[in-house]
């Protein structure tokens, strides 16, 4: 998954959490809202009602005339009265009063509110669930009781506050043992809130779609800012270093004009490449020079050896030319000599044209060859004089093939080298052997030596490790051979014989070119 799309849903899902969080303390806040007014809606007609009630109370009752639908209070003692006129009048408590208003209420669709009491004179008066429940708690001490019901799929909001004993309902409630102050009953206000609901249903739906439209924008932009100001150049800069060092780098690398932390990372990664590059001419220069004075080191070594090879054909090519200025007028001793001379000039060529093909740079220039000839000639150039030695060739690569040759002529001369310090003065054989499997070269470089020290053989192809004595060898010839053939894209290991003597083995692959300078 990529970097932008989990930071793009990382802020998505916080945006829903906060939407969430929001949400639900919105729709809290607006239930708990419409219930408060709901229930200052309900005090409002409470005191109103209540004040009626007052006001019928301290005027002794209403009087109405007596007609159709207009019947008597039973509950009364005088419920009926005759006027001067002879009309008959009922009264009306305040009891009625407020259960026939709420009459009208409930017709209107408006709240209903009716009286109600434990122990009620009318048996219309009698509490229901909520009230029973009310009365009990208001009679324990609490000053009002709010609940919001569901009746048959309609949300009410259920008001219940207590009715006091006062002077006036003495004279009915008296007879029941009430007494001034005591809690007769409550009066229950019912307030309709289907349309709060509603209301609530309808904010809540378009805080929701408003929520989504905000996630749904705010992704976008985060997406568009983040793929402009980040996944492009960080994708530009990700495809410079993987052309690096493949194509050089640019300049507007360099001359990135953001100050941003993707800018400074381009600008470093500009400047880190400059001083890799740096190193790197730096390294191979002096790998160079390693590999050139290890070249001299065995040039010397080699020179050594091989002088009196040199020295033994140039005597007798004086003792030919001699014994020719003495024998002037004799044609058959002059062609002779001749021959001889011819013969030991080109013993005296092979030998320096072997010392020079030795002595060349580019180690890593790939060229076509012929690998097992250039065994021969660095064996019989590092063996040249050690009558004590003896070469067992095994050579089977017979057709010339491509690879790094001159690196190769250096690595075998060190191999070879060290075969022969390693056998010394004694009688002693160097084994070679080579063939092609499978497009690898696998040449076997082996003596009969002493071997390799068990504990320093995973140490030999470390640079400057020798276990030769001081002024031996430099402990380069291992170190050096090991990178070129792995610059060759091949492989050098070290073991030792089960009997006796040390062997290394070299793979090349025929289809490698030399890789790059490493640090």
């Amino acid at each position: 998954m990529q970097l932008k799309t989990k930071f793009i849903m990382l802020i998505a899902l916080v945006i829903c959490i906060s939407y969430g969080v929001t949400f639900y303390r919105t729709s809290s806040f607006q239930q708990q809202l419409v219930v408060e007014q709901a229930t200052r809606q309900a005090k409002m007609l409470f005191n109103q009602i209540r004040l009626t009630r007052q006001w019928i109370s301290d005027h002794n009752g209403l009087f109405l005339l007596k007609s159709e639908g207009v019947k008597s209070n039973p509950f009364l003692e005088q419920g009926e009265i005759q006027d001067s006129q002879g009309n008959w009048l009922v009264k009306r408590n305040p009891a009625m009063v407020t259960r026939e208003l709420s009459v009208y209420a409930a017709k209107e669709g408006m709240g209903q509110f009716n009286v109600t009491s434990l122990n009620p004179m009318n048996p219309d008066n009698a509490p229901d669930d909520f009230e029973r429940r009310g009365l009990k708690k208001i009679i324990d001490g609490a000053i009002e009781v709010v609940e919001i019901e569901k009746n048959a799929g309609n949300y009410r909001l259920r008001y219940l506050a207590p009715l006091k004993v006062d002077s006036q309902c003495l004279t009915c409630h008296g007879k029941q043992g009430y007494l001034l102050g005591d809690i007769r009953g409550g009066m229950n206000v019912t307030i309709p809130m289907d349309w709060a609901y509603a209301e609530i249903k309808t904010n809540n739906r378009m805080l929701l779609n408003i929520a989504l439209a905000t996630i749904f924008v705010v992704s976008f932009i985060i997406y568009l800012l983040f793929n402009t100001l980040v996944a492009k150049r960080l994708k530009k800069l990700a495809s410079i270093m993987d052309q690096y060092p493949d194509q050089p780098l640019t300049n507007n690398l360099a001359d990135d004009e953001s100050n941003d932390e993707i800018g400074l990372l381009s600008k470093q990664f500009y400047k880190l490449c400059q001083r890799l590059e740096t190193s790197q001419q730096e390294l191979g220069e002096s790998r160079e020079q390693v590999f050139q004075s290890e070249k001299q080191a065995a040039l010397g070594r080699l020179v050594a050896g091989i002088s009196h090879e040199i020295n033994n054909p140039l005597g007798g090519m004086q003792n030919c030319v001699q014994t020719m200025q003495r024998n002037m007028d004799q044609p058959e001793l002059q062609t002779r000599y001749l021959d001889l001379l011819s013969q030991g000039i080109d013993r005296i060529k092979g030998t320096v044209q072997q010392l020079l093909n030795i002595g060349r740079k580019e180690p890593l220039e790939v060229q076509r060859g012929d690998i097992d000839q250039t065994i021969r000639d660095c064996l019989e150039l590092t063996c040249m004089g050690k009558k004590n030695i003896q070469l067992d060739l095994q050579l089977n690569i017979v057709k010339p093939v491509t690879t790094g040759i001159e690196a190769l002529r250096q690595v075998i001369m060190n191999l070879a080298g060290n075969a022969v310090q390693a056998i010394g003065q004694q009688e002693g054989t160097i084994r070679v052997s080579s063939h092609l499997e499978q497009e690898t070269i696998e040449i076997e470089v082996c003596d009969n030596g002493p071997g390799i020290a068990v504990v320093p053989l995973d140490k030999i192809f470390e640079p400057f490790f020798t276990t030769k004595e001081v002024g031996e060898g430099t402990g380069l010839g291992l170190s050096v051979s090991h990178s070129l053939i792995k610059r060759l894209g091949g492989n050098l290991s070290a073991k030792n014989n089960p009997t006796v003597g040390a062997c290394f083995t070299l793979s090349i692959p025929l289809t490698s070119t030399p890789l790059e300078e490493l640090p």
